[in-house]
């Protein structure tokens, strides 16, 4: 019975030990960039008055902007896609110690268009009529979507390509991707022309940009 016993302690202590090993995953990114010209043009443009009480401020400011949103649809046509974005009163104080001299009213409105050139009328127009401020000027693609996706594919090629780079110079190969995450970014190319002989303002909308990451995590295999 004692050698049995040691018999099998002995089997024991030599029998091999099996490790389960956690897979090995690299993690590669990629970026990519796609432009398209845009067909969204939006500005803001608001009309800034002063006076001695809040109610003329306003009356007064009231007065104006109708006269700039009245000019702006001469030239958008009565279905003219304009919104308020923004309207305040406040006071206005001078001196030291401040004094209430006055109310300034401010109202901004936002004006969209298909069209850089349609845009620059509406811009000139606006400042005939009245128009204080204006700003914010940007460029859009009304539906970005296929530009998105063109991005994103071309961002995952390239992270995948990576990912096979890093393997090789490892001496292994990818195997399945196990997770992957995306980030977008868009964002107008702004460029404004030298005004030179023309009377009507310069304004160039260059090209919108999609870029998109791609960051992908893939088996690493024999």
């Amino acid at each position: 019975m004692k050698g049995l016993g040691f018999i099998l302690a002995a089997a024991f202590l030599f029998s091999p030990l099996v490790v389960a090993q956690p897979p090995q995953n690299v993690q590669a990114s990629g970026s990519a960039t796609m432009t398209a010209a845009p067909d969204l043009v939006k500005v803001d443009i608001g009309v800034t008055t002063t006076a001695a009480t809040a109610q003329e401020a306003s009356a007064q400011n009231a007065t104006q902007m109708t006269a700039v949103i009245a000019q702006i649809r001469q030239v958008l046509g009565p279905a003219a896609d304009i919104k308020t974005v923004g309207y305040s009163v406040s006071p206005v104080y001078r001196g030291t110690p401040a004094v209430l001299s006055g109310y300034t009213a401010t109202n901004t409105i936002q004006v969209a268009a298909g069209e850089s050139a349609t845009i620059i009328k509406v811009i000139d127009s606006a400042s005939t009529a009245g128009a204080t401020n204006i700003q914010g000027l940007r460029f859009a693609v009304r539906d970005d979507e296929p530009l998105r996706r063109q991005a994103l594919a071309a961002a995952a090629k390239q992270a995948m390509g990576h990912a096979q780079a890093i393997a090789g110079g490892l001496g292994l190969r990818i195997g399945s991707v196990v997770a992957a995450q995306e980030g977008i970014t868009s964002s107008p190319i702004l460029g404004i022309t030298a005004p030179g002989d023309r009377a009507a303002t310069p304004v160039e909308p260059g090209l919108v940009q999609v870029t998109a990451s791609v960051t992908i995590v893939a088996q690493l295999m024999q």
